[in-house]
């Protein structure tokens, strides 16, 4: 899929959320693409690297040694209104403040009972496209009506960037061998041969098959995924 932003609502750009029941993003879900009533103000990314910052015995300083990037964090807030005060324009159904809600988290947060989790998501806005799932959603009312409905509320969401393993695997083509790696067996391939390539050396074929709870290094069957953990080079 393009990485264009194919959703406008207006001539200025609509912040729009689009499921998906492909963790590559091929298969749109039924459901229709939400779009935000109102634009955040701001949004907020989150990037964190991750380190191994443990010391030796009787070490007095460290030297910490690169473990992952975690997955970049977006945090969105935005409010639903039902008082027509605020976006009545974008909301010709007249939907109540549950009924935006309810569609919202029907895109986000509900089970798929095809896939047996939450959709996968993309935020389109614009140019920025954030491929996505959600990890957290607070909901604040902040205004109700005589009979106790609201009439406002404020969502506050957490979204962690999601890509699919063998597109990351794709996209990074790392061969560390400080790294952990993800291969598939093919036709004609040995494990020594495949130990050799990511770690340039066949000797650790044995630790690489118990492992993988292999109960043999050989004749490993084609489409087998092998996971080529670090070791440990100092032990034999």
């Amino acid at each position: 899929m393009s990485n264009q932003a194919p959703y406008k609502k207006t001539n200025v750009a609509k912040m729009v959320v689009v499921a998906y029941t492909d963790k590559t993003y091929r298969s749109r879900d039924s459901i229709d693409p939400y779009f935000l009533p109102v634009n955040p103000e701001t949004y907020a990314q989150n990037y964190k690297v991750e380190y191994d910052q443990r010391q030796g015995h009787g070490n007095q300083g460290s030297d910490p040694k690169f473990k992952s990037t975690v997955p970049e964090e977006l945090k969105l807030d935005f409010i639903l209104d039902g008082t027509g005060t605020i976006y009545e324009y974008n909301n010709p159904e007249k939907e109540t403040v549950q009924q935006q809600f309810t569609r919202f988290k029907e895109a986000v947060y509900s089970m798929n009972g095809n896939i047996h989790r939450p959709r996968f998501l993309k935020i389109f806005w614009g140019d920025f496209v954030f491929p996505c799932i959600l990890t957290n959603m607070d909901v604040k009312y902040t205004l109700f009506d005589p009979e106790g409905r609201p009439l406002r509320a404020k969502l506050s969401c957490s979204f962690v960037n999601y890509v699919a393993q063998e597109e990351r695997v794709a996209r990074e083509n790392k061969r560390s061998p400080d790294l952990t790696h993800i291969r598939e067996v093919e036709e004609g391939n040995r494990l020594d041969l495949m130990s050799h390539e990511v770690y340039n050396d066949s000797k650790y074929v044995l630790q690489l098959a118990k492992a993988n709870g292999l109960t043999s290094f050989r004749n490993v069957r084609s489409g087998t995924e092998i996971v080529f953990p670090p070791f440990d080079k100092t032990e034999e």
